[in-house]
């Protein structure tokens, strides 16, 4: 087959990946009316925590959380908020079965609430730091003890759960580490991407301030794009009209000159993403906390093999991925092994992780980061030999080579989750328009004032099936905490995934951590205007 083809059969599957032949015997609404549900510390939490292998040992940490002015290289040194003065924060790696006591000492200005939220980890539900579901915000002058056992290995990451403090430099990468890993290599890089904006050109909060006005009177279109009849349907990314129903501003910005766009984007499309790319302009593309003049390097030696774990801890930016001068072959994601796969680059979404091996060439290679659609990228180097560092802007072929995307991935044999028949299906409809920034679950967005009002009910021993369905003109990165839900019948497994406007993404998980669990779209500011849902098991 050749590259081209190759690549556009394997651009086909991205948010339209099969339901398979698990089929659903009933149906949830999505609302579990007055149900009672499990609460985050109850009995059935309890319970199911005795059965969590451990170790027994013990990694202490304390993160405080507190303004700093941090360096992000060039002479860019913007004040923002971070764990103990640095972005990112200090990597914390544990073995499974280990568990972290961990701190969090919330010093924020101005009487700021903050929480915890360990990203990809399922851990006990009062552990998840999501307030007010599972834990009252951490006030200002506080501390909180977060203590649990992590029992799946994998590359994870941590960062608040409050407001649009994601988009802030309160990150830092998470790494447990399986003492019966069979996958060979000599070295290990954390990469870390991240979209920044804070104490350059404003605030997250006033990106979201800006976003919550909508388009204002521009004409989005008439319709929005129809989720397709079946999650197995195959969609051609290269040869998609892009027209009327796109939500892109870019469409009809001309049309409202009186507003305000001093963070709004214009203009970003993907057909890769399916449209509009994201809404937000970033002054900068962040790869370990280093902007792309001024590069984070890693040094190797010619010949090593080196696994890479690839971190989107961004807020509203996809990253293509790839080394110069080297092919990638994918391990995992989300934590989960996959059967290898080799490629030029990868598309990473937001929350998403991705472990690639990659075999070191003599010389000076970028990593590159290229924010899809927004005509920008982030840079790093490997350098394993001589050579001159390449330009800011450099962009290697590999970026438009033969692109994966998870819903092409296949899970590895011993991961891939046992044949069963499916006890409830939920149709997640992901709503909402940029026109009036109004973000939702089957059209209602989440009250923070009233986190169990319309919960996704669920029962413990379930096989579950979430249907998302892609009602908006835009791409959403679905996260799903406390789970690993699997694409399909034979997909990766994964706690993130991406699901294309007018597509639908069938996944399913087991019910077997009891619990109140957030399921939201990872854009930080799709979630805060409303795109999140409280999936709940009932007690």
């Amino acid at each position: 087959m050749n590259s081209i083809n190759r690549r556009s059969v394997l651009l086909a599957g991205l948010g339209a990946a099969g339901a398979g032949a698990l089929a659903a015997c009933s149906s949830g609404s999505g609302s579990g009316g007055n149900a009672a549900l499990a609460g985050p510390s109850g009995s059935e939490v309890a319970a199911a925590e005795k059965k969590r292998a451990g170790t027994g040992r013990q990694q202490k940490l304390t993160l405080t959380a507190a303004s700093a002015v941090i360096d992000l290289g060039g002479g860019v040194m913007p004040k923002t908020w971070a764990f103990d003065g640095r972005t990112p924060g200090k990597e914390v790696r544990l073995s499974v079965g280990d568990t972290l006591v961990a701190e969090l000492s919330n010093q924020l200005p101005n009487r700021t609430t903050t929480s915890v939220h360990w990203h990809g980890v399922a851990l006990r539900n009062d552990m998840d730091g999501v307030p007010p579901v599972t834990q009252a915000a951490v006030r200002a002058g506080s501390t909180f003890t977060y203590k649990f056992i992590a029992d799946v290995p994998g590359t994870y990451f941590f960062h608040p759960h409050v407001g649009v403090q994601l988009d802030r430099g309160l990150y830092a990468p998470l790494i447990v580490e399986d003492p019966k890993e069979t996958l060979a290599y000599d070295d290990e890089w954390v990469v870390l991407l991240d979209d920044w904006v804070d104490g350059v050109t404003g605030t997250p909060d006033e990106v979201f301030a800006e976003l919550k006005q909508g388009m204002g009177g521009m004409d989005m279109g008439e319709s929005s794009p129809s989720p397709s009849s079946s999650s197995t349907e195959s969609h051609d990314m290269g040869g998609m009209d892009m027209g009327r129903d796109s939500a892109s501003p870019s469409a009809s910005a001309s049309s409202s000159g009186d507003m305000s766009t001093k963070f709004m984007l214009m203009g970003a499309t993907s057909a890769l993403l399916g449209g509009d790319a994201g809404d937000v302009k970033y002054p900068y593309h962040l790869i370990n906390g280093r902007v792309a003049s001024d590069p984070d390097v890693y040094t190797g030696k010619p010949g090593k093999k080196v696994r890479l774990r690839i971190v989107n801890a961004g807020s509203d930016t996809a990253y293509r991925v790839a080394l110069g001068g080297h092919k990638l072959t994918i391990t995992h994601t989300d934590g989960f092994p996959v059967r290898h796969q080799e490629v030029d680059a990868l598309l990473v979404g937001m929350g998403e992780r991705y472990d690639v091996l990659v075999t070191l060439g003599d010389g000076v290679f970028p990593l590159v980061a290229l924010a899809e659609g927004k005509d920008a990228g982030g840079l790093a180097l490997m350098r394993t030999g001589a050579g001159s560092k390449p330009s800011a802007t450099v962009r290697p072929k590999e970026l438009g080579g033969m692109i994966m995307t998870a819903s092409q991935l296949r899970s590895a044999d011993e991961v891939r989750l046992n044949s069963a028949q499916t006890d409830v299906t939920h149709q997640i409809k992901l709503t909402g328009r940029m026109e009036k920034y109004n973000w939702a679950i089957n059209g209602t967005p989440f009250d923070m004032n009233d986190p169990g009002a319309h919960p996704i009910v669920v029962r413990e021993g379930q096989r579950v099936r979430l249907d998302f369905v892609n009602d908006s003109a835009m791409w959403h990165p679905m996260h799903l905490h406390g789970h690993t839900y699997q694409i399909g019948d034979s997909g990766p497994r994964k706690d993130t995934a991406i699901v294309l406007p007018g597509k639908k993404l069938s996944v399913f998980f087991d019910a077997d951590n009891p619990g109140q669990w957030m399921l939201h779209c990872h854009n930080a500011y799709h979630g805060e205007a409303g795109m999140m849902a409280n999936l709940a098991y009932r007690a």
